[in-house]
């Protein structure tokens, strides 16, 4: 670990500290050996933060930690199945108002961005006050020339060194626990780590998300279920998106939704289809679905209308999870739970010698007590544990590029309960996914793959013959090579010298250390001494500890 890093972590404990959260710190392993260093803190003697509410000191902090906590705060939010009211509430708040930073700041990042032309030529009036602040970026309300009302999207100045040092000291914690821990195979932290990483990236780019946005609007046009703004192309820049100011009432304020006697039952299902047609048949869904993200329209109460803000991280599925995952919802709402078995070892999301028979029946002790039921009769964080439980006994490895998608589910099921908490979701979402498998494995799927075919099959088909022709004369003759070797065994090679590096380093160094230790212990042994203790003593417990450190830094 880098002497950065460590003063990162060091950090970490002292602004937990500040905030008097020392469960937290005695919670985290990793702290543990640093809290030391908490005392140090004036803060901690001061006390000043002791006498505000725990789930305040909570927000507190991790707003003061940087985005990817706040990020991880707002995802807890939304399961208040999970956490205390008082928590859930506090961390609520950084959905929308994490403290913001200065107006002049602001708007000197605008005149920067609009330098070629005067502020003034392009906008009526921009509000100094922003209108919402998050993680990432801040809003603020304006008015155009034309008399158009937008909003002004700014990315945080100096946000991305921010993000780049903790994403560095995740990595770094990430391969500790790969090398050390015995469940860091299976769950392939550095993985997903690189997963995070290039979505909090893609945030920062606000032509990234203008095309997000554009192409969402797209996806439901002609439909009443999702309104997505318009976005104004020709004032977004890099790091300012400038898109249509919307309305509505946020999808939290439930009581507010009531009183305006919006259908609750409707809104929950249409929440359930959204979701489901973002992800199998467009395979692009909004993953940052946060109450903070989404409001209603609820001008005709009995058909409401969502509507969708911040599009800065957008997921996608591969055909081959895409199809996997509906195969699996569906033989689970048809209570097959030896399909699901089967679907899981063929995607190798679990070991190929799993036996069936074992896998299926922990499944159906997983699936059959929730199965049919409302979702207020469900205890997710039962379900979560029994979920663990079955993954580490089967060794199921996590999917990296379906962690979006999970933090998604979590999102939705959440609001659900705020929602609608008698929603049925198996009985929504069946018609969904069977509607989606026929369009998609019935007679009229195989003809379009065939128009969409036909022209490269008209090019390659004629050459077919020669190739064949050249594949039997090289068989025939002795010189058809079939090359084994792939990247994987490559990688793995490489991996098997490392570690083998690394432990005769460590063997080295510890024998080194030994040795310096005897050579101190021989009275009278050397004469050439150096701050009390025998210079040969210093040279090899130098060399030891460098060697120790050479095999557990990242370094190869």
């Amino acid at each position: 670990m880098k002497a950065n890093q460590l003063s990162r972590l060091i950090q970490i404990n002292h602004v937990l500290a500040k905030h008097r959260l020392d469960e937290v710190i005695k919670a985290i392993h990793l702290l543990r050996p640093l809290r030391y260093f908490s005392f140090l803190s004036p803060h901690r003697w001061r006390n000043k933060q002791s006498t505000l509410p725990r789930g305040e000191r909570l927000r507190l902090a991790l707003q003061d930690l940087g985005p990817i906590f706040v990020k991880f705060g707002q995802v807890l939010s939304t399961r208040r199945d999970l956490l205390p009211p008082d928590i859930a509430n506090s961390l609520a708040k950084l959905q929308d108002q994490v403290a913001p930073f200065p107006a002049e700041q602001a708007k000197q990042l605008i005149d920067k961005a609009y330098e070629a032309e005067s502020i003034e030529t392009l906008f009526a009036h921009i509000e100094p006050e922003p209108l919402a602040s998050a993680s990432i970026a801040q809003v603020h309300a304006a008015t155009l020339k034309s008399g158009e009302q937008v909003v002004i999207k700014l990315v945080r100045p100096g946000i991305e060194p921010i993000i780049k040092r903790d994403i560095a000291l995740l990595y770094t914690l990430a391969s500790f626990a790969e090398r050390y821990w015995s469940e860091g195979k299976r769950l392939r932290p550095r993985e997903i780590v690189a997963e995070l990483e290039k979505n909090l990236f893609d945030e920062l780019d606000m032509l990234r998300e203008a095309s997000s946005a554009s192409q969402l609007q797209r996806n439901f046009e002609g439909t009443t279920l999702l309104y997505v703004p318009k976005i104004y192309w020709k004032l977004t820049k890099p790091n300012i998106l400038v898109q249509e100011r919307i309305y509505g009432t946020p999808i939290s304020d439930t009581e507010g939704l009531i009183a305006k006697g919006v259908d609750m039952a409707k809104l929950a299902e249409m929440g359930v289809e959204i979701f489901f047609t973002q992800v199998f048949k467009h395979s692009f869904f909004h993953a940052d679905m946060h109450p903070g993200n989404i409001m209603v329209d609820s001008h005709d109460p009995a058909n409401p209308r969502y509507v969708a803000v911040d599009f800065g991280i957008m997921g996608t599925l591969s055909p081959d999870d895409q199809r996997y995952l509906a195969e699996n919802f569906l033989a689970f709402f048809n209570h097959d739970y030896r399909r699901v078995a089967e679907l899981h070892v063929q995607s190798g999301w679990v070991p190929a010698e799993t036996r069936l028979d074992e896998f299926e029946a922990a499944i159906r002790s997983v699936c059959e007590p929730i199965f049919a039921r409302p979702l207020k009769e469900i205890s997710f964080g039962q379900l979560l544990l029994r979920l663990f439980q079955t993954a580490r006994r089967f060794n199921m490895e996590v999917q990296p590029q379906l962690v979006l998608l999970q933090k998604t589910l979590l999102n939705i099921e959440g609001l659900g309960r705020d929602l609608y908490p008698d929603l049925d979701l198996w009985k929504t979402a069946k018609p969904i996914l069977e509607s989606w498998m026929k369009e998609k494995m019935g007679w009229q799927a195989a003809l379009r793959t065939l128009k969409q075919e036909a022209p490269h099959w008209a090019e390659t088909l004629p050459e077919m013959p020669r190739l064949l022709y050249d594949l039997t004369k090289r068989a025939q003759d002795g010189q058809l090579n079939v090359n084994l070797a792939s990247h994987d065994i490559q990688q793995l090679r490489k991996e098997i010298k490392k570690a083998s590096y690394r432990s005769a380093a460590a063997t080295s160094g510890a024998a080194f250390l030994v040795g310096a230790a005897v050579i101190t212990g021989l009275d009278g042994y050397s004469t050439t001494m150096f701050a009390g203790l025998p210079v040969l003593s210093w040279v090899f417990g130098l060399w030891g500890l460098g060697l120790i450190y050479f095999s557990i830094s990242n370094k190869s």
